[in-house]
């Protein structure tokens, strides 16, 4: 009798638990920078990440009605930090992670992520990188576990430089970027495919400084005003790009800016009048765009934030990871990346595709420029952007190197 009452009690505490997980959220942690210089970056990130959850919930949730639940981590925006975090994130029994800004700490986290699957399978991870763009990402440092959902650099530049090779009279640029991995990439795809595009297009400057460790760019602006640059092309996101286009404004540079996160953060703000038909922009949505579904969405996100919404990536991100969870029928990190792997996603502006020999989506992607007279505009200044450009998913694609190694 005693052996049948612990063998009952040991079923009905196996289907308590079994009820608990039924019930409990989905967890997501989010690994970007909650303090120091890139602070702003990862809250504004973070709030993305809540109100896109949020619209998830709201409709039903995953697996027939868990709810997604966004845990922050703050990386401090260094691979040493984010390595720690994933430790913890193994230990506390976390299946996925997301993180964006800083390709340095991305590679630390897709290396950690290997290692601990690898390691401990019971305790396997997948990595949702909604910002991080270094293309070796993809290419040759390519990883089953990481899902990168934002276009990398060569595909953003390959785009950019060919709306840029349209202009005729453009003949001389300035490449300026952070000195680090991702700005690194950004100079050297610049001038690589800028030479293959328009041969007579004169590199003026090509310059790299500290990320986020410069204060004053005024010594750098004298240097883009002496080399005759018609044009400036940068990678520069955060502090670094305000302080830089700040600078411009005081030193009365006009140039055309061909950018890609300018509308990021105080930007616009500190552009002002000046980036008016002179300030460009590669990106997968903006805010002009003429689609009902993806305005509503962005005017309940700045009704609620008091802010503009910026990363429509997020959003088709966490569509794409409920989407997964539903088509594997369980929160099992191994079956929801077999679900990513290849996945296809209507998204309100077209199919998306998580490509299976790299996991890189390919998405549409716009050349905005900023513009008065837009039924929106950024930051209340009365200025949005507006479409110059526009390049189908299947336009962004390139070769990847990527040898994936797919688990047994």
């Amino acid at each position: 009798m005693q052996k049948f009452a612990i063998v009952a009690f040991a079923g009905l505490t196996a289907l308590a638990v079994q009820a608990a997980g039924a019930t409990e959220p989905v967890r997501l942690a989010f690994v970007d920078p909650l303090s120091g210089p890139l602070a702003s970056s990862g809250q504004l990130g973070l709030n993305h990440y809540r109100f896109a959850a949020d619209e998830i919930n709201a409709k039903g949730g995953v697996l027939g009605g868990r709810k997604l639940e966004i845990v922050p981590f703050d990386s401090k925006a260094s691979p040493q930090e984010a390595i720690l975090i994933l430790k913890r994130l193994a230990d506390e029994g976390f299946h996925f992670v997301s993180q964006g800004n800083s390709s340095a700490v991305a590679a630390a986290i897709v290396d950690a992520v290997d290692k601990n699957n690898a390691r401990d399978p019971a305790k396997t991870m997948v990595y949702l990188n909604y910002s991080a763009v270094d293309p070796a990402l993809t290419n040759d440092k390519c990883s089953y576990w990481h899902f990168r959902f934002d276009s990398e650099v060569d595909m953003k530049t390959a785009a950019m430089t060919e709306f840029m090779a349209r202009n005729a009279a453009l003949k001389k640029v300035y490449l300026i970027n952070q000195d680090y991995s991702f700005g690194r990439a950004v100079g050297e795809a610049s001038r690589k495919m800028l030479g293959q595009k328009r041969a007579d297009i004169e590199i003026v400057g090509d310059e790299y400084h500290p990320l986020v460790k410069i204060k004053d760019f005024a010594p750098y602006i004298a240097k883009i005003k002496a080399s005759g640059a018609q044009a400036v092309m940068t990678g520069n996101f955060g502090a670094d790009l305000t302080l830089l286009v700040k600078a411009a404004k005081d030193a009365g540079l006009e140039v055309d800016w061909y950018t890609y996160y300018s509308s990021l953060l105080g930007a616009v703000t500190a552009i002002g009048d000046a980036g008016v038909d002179r300030v460009y922009e590669l990106t997968e949505w903006h805010e002009n765009i003429d689609n009902p579904e993806l305005s509503a969405f962005a005017d309940a996100y700045k009704a609620q934030l008091k802010d503009d919404w910026r990363y429509m990536r997020v959003r088709t991100m966490l569509n794409m990871f409920a989407q997964a969870l539903d088509k594997a029928g369980s929160d099992d990190p191994r079956k929801v990346a077999a679900a990513l792997d290849n996945a296809t996603y209507k998204s309100p502006l077209g199919d998306v595709v998580m490509q299976a020999e790299n996991h890189q989506l390919l998405q549409p992607q716009y050349v905005t420029v900023l513009a008065r007279g837009g039924k929106h505009d950024l930051e209340g200044t009365g200025i949005g952007r507006k479409t110059v450009a526009a390049f189908t998913a299947g336009q962004t694609e390139l070769p990847t190197t990527c040898k994936m190694k797919r688990p047994d």
